[in-house]
């Protein structure tokens, strides 16, 4: 009891010591405000939801003279690429509004096919909303002709697609799993809601005991974004996927919430480079872009121009 206390206190204080940096207040500050922000715009997507269970944003083009420079590099460099399907998973008590930047972000650079999974978490738990996932994603390889597609995961959704991948043979149809603050390692968080879907979340869960079992033979390239400002995630690097049969990349992000990480430039710019250049087989085809090798070194976030300048000073 006194040792869980200890860690709870030390826990906290770092925490604190987190938020109290130039970078955690402006993270704290764009949290508060996109949670107001996506406050407004939740009862839409509740709206939408009620329309149809799942929303599709999909563009067929014979002409490509009325897109941006961005849009049309894409579609002229890699017509693959800018084609794949992209699912898109909310998390926990949310809905498809969380990702109202994100999927203008990625239209905007040029990808077609962009399909958001809605879902209620009320009377479900993780494996049957990833047997959902997967009748959306068997029914959109038919409808579009496309063997795989790439999925994006916030938090609760981030798990659900990787058991799906990892457990329900899923690795066969995704090529890229990106999960944003997603409770890889559970959270401890979970442990002050009582439902059934919510103690999946717990550490030492069965779900995250499943998913901790080896899984030799996946082929699907994981990333995972993880910050050291992530309130809902405990402690942090749960959101860190470490399993020694998959490929995957953890990339840290400074001073970012955990609502926040949709949004994020850095979020977007990574998953929008990540899935413009890869080939079938996953890996990089073009120089520059920052290897998916899941040796490679974690990723953190670049400290502010300002933060670089007084460093070289010194």
């Amino acid at each position: 009891m006194v040792e869980r206390l200890s860690r709870a206190v030390r826990t906290t204080r770092r925490g604190v010591r987190t938020v109290l940096t130039p970078t955690g207040l402006r993270g704290t500050a764009t949290e508060i405000a996109w949670v107001a922000a996506h406050g407004v715009m939740y009862p839409w997507g509740m709206a939408r939801r009620e329309r149809r269970r799942t929303h599709r944003d999909e563009l067929e083009r014979f002409t490509l003279s009325d897109l941006p420079p961005v849009q049309r590099g894409l579609l002229m460099g890699d017509v693959v690429a800018a084609g794949t399907p992209i699912i898109l998973v909310h998390g926990l008590v949310d809905n498809s509004s969380i990702f109202v930047g994100l999927r203008r972000s990625l239209r905007r650079r040029g990808f077609g096919r962009i399909i958001t999974l809605d879902y209620s978490p009320l009377s479900q738990d993780v494996r049957q909303v990833a047997r959902r996932l997967g009748a959306l994603i068997e029914k959109t390889c038919e409808e579009t002709g496309y063997e795989k597609v790439h999925v994006v995961g916030h938090s609760l959704g981030g798990l659900v697609a990787r058991y799906y991948v990892q457990r329900l043979g899923g690795h066969a149809r995704v090529h890229t799993l990106c999960t944003l603050g997603s409770p890889h390692g559970g959270t401890s968080a979970a442990r002050l809601l009582p439902s059934r879907l919510v103690k999946q979340l717990r550490p030492g869960s069965e779900i995250v005991e499943e998913l901790a079992e080896p899984a030799g033979g996946v082929q699907t390239r994981f990333v995972a974004f993880w910050s050291d400002l992530d309130e809902l995630i405990v402690p942090k690097r749960s959101a860190c996927l470490e399993h020694p049969d998959l490929s995957a990349r953890n990339v840290l992000l400074r001073g970012v919430g955990h609502m926040s990480l949709p949004i994020n430039s850095r979020v977007v710019r990574e998953i929008a480079t990540l899935l413009a250049h890869l080939d079938e087989a996953g890996e990089t085809v073009t120089a520059g872009v920052t290897s998916i090798d899941a040796t490679a070194a974690p990723v953190e976030e670049a400290a502010p121009r300002r933060t670089r300048r007084r460093a070289a000073a010194r």
